[in-house]
């Protein structure tokens, strides 16, 4: 594959071959053990720890220093992939940010494993979020730079599978390591090392200086925002990943409150343990092949909305089928749907993008619908839960977003 300098703005046509794609896939599974090693388990023992003598419950220490840390995500993957989109380094447009978040990110960790209290904890897991979300918006955009439109379905599973065994990854790391310092360095080793095979091996593509937009803070500053009114597609897609998420996040949110006080589950803690392994099962089983089916036949919107109707009534079972059983029927028939829906709407995302030159941050304004229903899933679920019908009206709610979600995406015109 070329990687001349006119090449950065061209809509790639060379299929990218096997190596290429686990290499990155690698890459993006080593930044999710960097995040979910923490947000699983060392967050967590860190507050328990902290939180005697503190003022506030380990629960409270907890959403501060990870709300905090969502605040951060929210601003930093926009503007990384801005900048990494003016970037002119010999070493291409993404692989200087690449390096330089996955190294910040392993720094940051060790930062985190010799954190002392609550403000060193929130500062560590902070630069986390910052320099990690820099690598991750240039490895995503790395995909619209040198995967053409017809085979991003199935880069798109490979990433989405790789994602899960991050998380999966970094929540083992973090388990097995024997303490929280280790489990934070074993964690910022395996982010680091894990870029190394993309960055050496694969050469990235150079903007040329004269292809760099004119600086100007105020352009720089109003690119952020996407008009939905000028680019309709692509305001129509953020919708649909925002109510999707939102609907996945509502259904996992208070799943152990769930097994515990609805189902009266002996062993809440095993049951998500349970549900969890059944879920990343069936989303495993489907993330790669949703994206290579899609990309077979060259569609998109299909995928997603039956995905998301998919999605939509496995929520509803839980609501409708209160029992065991049914949690589990429920969790393997989610993952079925969310795994064609990561891999496809990922591919559909890089379709409806609307410049090459703004590759990276306009995936980073994508990239909030990922963040914000974390943030907006709890304000929106405690009130339901707490007055206004419990979690059979929770789950319908999520649902009826779900279901919302995959409609809309017929409305987006320029993806078939």
């Amino acid at each position: 594959m070329t990687t001349t300098a006119s090449s950065a703005l061209a809509e790639p046509v060379e299929r990218v071959g096997r190596g290429w794609a686990s290499a990155l896939s690698l890459a993006n599974g080593a930044i999710w053990v960097g995040w979910y090693g923490p947000l699983q388990i060392l967050l967590a023992s860190q507050a328990k720890d902290f939180a005697p003598g503190s003022g506030m419950s380990k629960e409270t220490m907890l959403a501060w220093v990870t709300g905090v840390g969502a605040v951060v995500s929210l601003g930093a993957n926009p503007l990384f992939g801005a900048l990494s989109d003016r970037t002119t380094s010999r070493r291409g447009r993404r692989t200087p940010w690449i390096v330089a978040g996955a190294a910040g990110g392993a720094l940051s960790l060790l930062l985190l494993a010799g954190a002392g209290g609550m403000w060193t904890m929130m500062l560590g897991w902070c630069l986390v979020q910052l320099t990690l979300n820099a690598a991750f918006a240039a490895v995503t955009a790395a995909v619209p730079d040198r995967v053409p439109r017809l085979q991003r379905g199935s880069v798109g599973g490979w990433l989405g599978a790789a994602q899960i065994l991050g998380v999966v990854g970094g929540t083992g790391l973090a388990t097995v390591a024997g303490g929280v310092g280790a489990g934070y360095v074993a964690c910022a080793v395996f982010t680091a090392v894990g870029v190394l095979p993309y960055v050496w091996r694969y050469e990235d593509l150079r903007l040329a200086p004269e292809d760099r937009p004119q600086w100007s803070w105020r352009r720089f500053a109003a690119g952020f925002w996407l008009s939905p009114r000028r680019y309709p597609d692509l305001g129509w897609a953020w919708l649909t990943r925002f109510l999707m998420n939102l609907s996945n996040a509502l259904v996992l949110l208070y799943l152990l409150y769930y097994l515990r006080d609805r189902l009266h589950y002996a062993d809440p803690d095993q049951g998500v343990l349970i549900l969890t392994a059944v879920n990343g099962l069936t989303l495993l089983a489907t993330v790669v092949v949703g994206g290579v089916w899609s990309d077979r036949v060259g569609r998109r919107k299909p995928f997603v909305i039956w995905s998301g109707v998919l999605m939509a009534v496995a929520t509803a079972g839980l609501a409708a089928w209160q029992t065991w059983p049914g949690a589990i029927v429920a969790a393997a028939v989610l993952g079925v749907g969310f795994g064609v829906f990561t891999s496809v709407d990922f591919a559909l995302m890089t379709d409806v993008l609307p410049t090459a030159v703004d590759r990276g941050k306009d995936l980073g304004v994508i990239n909030v619908a990922n963040a914000l229903p974390q943030v907006a899933a709890p304000a929106l679920a405690a009130p339901i839960v707490t007055y206004l019908g419990g979690y059979r009206v929770l789950y319908l709610v999520a649902a009826v977003i779900g279901l919302a979600g995959a409609v809309l995406v017929g409305r987006i015109r320029g993806v078939d």
